[in-house]
């Protein structure tokens, strides 16, 4: 393990609190077994799609936490600890890592912040199996639009049919004179 100097700490506790307030979701895994080529492979996967994974000292971890939303969460800083971070798409943080942790069963999914709720790692898996957020947001948007055009098509269909009676009467009308 390599020793940080006293400057080095503060600055990365500096910069784990500020991604911790940032991040839309925070999962805790455990990595051990992993060798640094995966390790490396896992956090490709992850800079692909501008998420981040971290490796971090449980006590700065802890240290960082304070005063965001992932304070929740620092009973489970214990052991080995790898720290997947997204900024915008809580989603797609947890099915990346469950992704990888088939492909390579030595990753465990111990926990996770999403949206500053603590969640345990089936709470996680079922994160993964909901659409990703663009398809959310349309479905929200049809759900929105449905009664618009309903009432719409009502209406359409009252004025054609009031004037289909007026013309109907007219044409009544004009028979009926002759």
């Amino acid at each position: 393990m390599i020793k940080l100097k006293k400057e080095e700490k503060a600055h990365l506790i500096t910069e784990l609190k500020d991604k911790f307030s940032r991040a839309k979701a925070v999962i805790f895994t455990d990595y051990k077994g992993l060798t640094v080529t995966e390790l490396s492979e896992l956090r490709r996967l992850l800079r692909g799609t501008n998420l981040e994974y971290r490796v971090v000292k449980n006590t700065l971890a802890k240290i960082a936490s304070q005063g965001t939303p992932v304070s929740v969460a620092k009973d489970f800083f214990k052991g080995p600890i790898g720290i997947a971070i997204s900024y915008n798409d809580p989603v797609l943080i947890a099915k990346k890592i469950l992704e990888y942790s088939k492909k390579n069963e030595k990753l465990k999914v111990s926990s996770g912040i999403v949206e500053g709720k603590l969640c345990a790692s089936g709470d996680i898996k079922a994160i993964a199996e909901l659409p990703p957020r663009e398809v959310l947001l349309s479905i929200l948007a049809g759900v929105f639009v449905a009664p618009l055009s309903k009432m719409a098509c009502v209406l359409s269909a009252t004025v054609s049919s009031f004037a289909y009676a007026m013309e109907a009467l007219k044409t009544k009308k004009v028979k009926s004179e002759k």
